[in-house]
């Protein structure tokens, strides 16, 4: 499937949202796909301020929170996208197997870029995880209802506390949660192999196959506050709000109180992660909804807006470009030779700071800078990519 460039003026916004499309759901996206680039691009990677790093295992920093956000936005997208549409049968189902296959082929690509050998090349990765978060989700939105949902959701999360915590992991002999030995990390390897897993884990992969199971709950917990927020819900929209922000604090305590024996886990994709990062995003988008949407609050909020209707596209490009930009090297005085990628943070970033961390993150910001430029023209010329 091709990636279609579709039209759509910034002044239609607000027709969009009396029909039921969210700004406040761009503007989300666009924040968080931006804290997506500038963690995944330093200047510098031995030089990172802590809370732009991953925590090392059980724990959580604000870069832990980004993946599942954007999960839990492609299921408040999937609530928008189809609903009014569960009649449409195999057209329908076609189109999501078609952008799932789409997504998925686009982030195989990028691991498979540039070095293309089958023989090692990752499976599994972000974009892939987004893909079959999207496959799953919008599959279970069209064949269930709201209440069916949440059973589903309270499954995947306590079936999934019961199999780590709970089977003896093959080889090992007992349950456990250490990053080499648990039940997802021996399902990764056994089914991906130690070869196409994530290279620095070696023998397990973050977006691996078991674990993909709570981010589908992730996803389904996005799709019941899409439901929640869609005009088919007429509730007054201070009490939407209202009962989104109180679900969201619930959902985080939750979260919190499971932690205490089922850690929260990026890697691992724990129940209890599940639901901090879900009651959080839940808190996120009520925020935004509640000042966007229903106060008209606008100072600031296009710019991002520019960065959550083309979320994929630079997504994948942010991926590929410092790939290519490391296959370029420059030849410096003393003979030796750097990326072009390093030459430019080394000669028109890093010079002007003294400490190491600040010209990382200065690195960061000018990536993610140059980016909103580039996004910014398009929204303005009306260029969106739809995978």
């Amino acid at each position: 499937m091709q990636p279609a460039i579709s039209t759509r003026s910034a002044s239609t916004h607000r027709s969009e949202i009396n029909s039921g499309r969210l700004l406040s759901l761009d503007f989300f996206r666009g924040v968080t796909v931006a804290a997506m680039v500038l963690v995944n691009n330093p200047g510098d990677w031995a030089h990172i301020y802590a809370p732009l790093e991953h925590a090392p295992w059980n724990g959580w920093t604000p870069t832990d929170l980004i993946f599942p956000f954007f999960l839990f936005i492609v299921g408040v997208s999937i609530t928008f996208a189809l609903d009014g549409k569960k009649q449409d049968g195999k057209g329908i189902i076609g189109k999501i197997i078609r952008r799932s296959a789409t997504l998925f082929l686009l982030g195989f690509f990028l691991n498979f870029f540039p070095k293309f050998d089958i023989t090692t090349v990752r499976i599994m990765g972000v974009l892939q995880r987004i893909a079959l978060v999207y496959l799953f989700c919008s599959l279970i939105f069209l064949k269930t209802t709201s209440r069916q949902q949440v059973y589903i959701v309270c499954g995947l999360l306590v079936g999934y506390w019961l199999l780590m915590t709970f089977v003896p992991v093959p080889g090992v002999g007992f349950a456990n949660l250490e990053p080499e030995t648990n039940l997802a990390a021996w399902f990764d390897r056994t089914i991906l192999t130690p070869a196409h897993v994530y290279k620095p884990a070696k023998v397990w992969d973050p977006e691996g196959l078991l674990s993909t199971l709570p981010a589908i709950a992730t996803g389904l917990i996005g799709i019941l506050t899409g439901t929640w927020l869609s005009n088919r819900n007429t509730r007054p929209v201070a009490e939407k709000v209202a009962w989104l922000f109180a679900s969201g604090c619930v959902i985080t305590l939750l979260g919190l109180i499971w932690n205490g024996f089922f850690p929260i886990n990026k890697a691992l994709w724990t129940s209890s992660y599940v639901l901090l990062a879900g009651g959080l995003a839940m808190l996120g988008l009520a925020l935004c909804y509640w000042f966007i949407d229903v106060n008209d609050y606008r100072r600031g909020v296009l710019p991002f807006v520019a960065f959550g209707v083309n979320a994929i596209t630079v997504f994948f490009l942010s991926g590929l470009i410092p790939r290519v930009m490391n296959l370029i090297h420059v030849t410096q005085p003393d003979g030796t030779q750097i990326s072009s990628k390093e030459y430019l943070y080394r000669t028109f970033i890093a010079p002007p700071f003294a400490d190491p961390k600040n010209a990382s993150l200065a690195g960061a910001l000018t990536f993610v800078l140059i980016w909103f430029g580039i996004l910014w023209w398009m929204y303005r010329k009306n260029v969106i990519i739809k995978v």
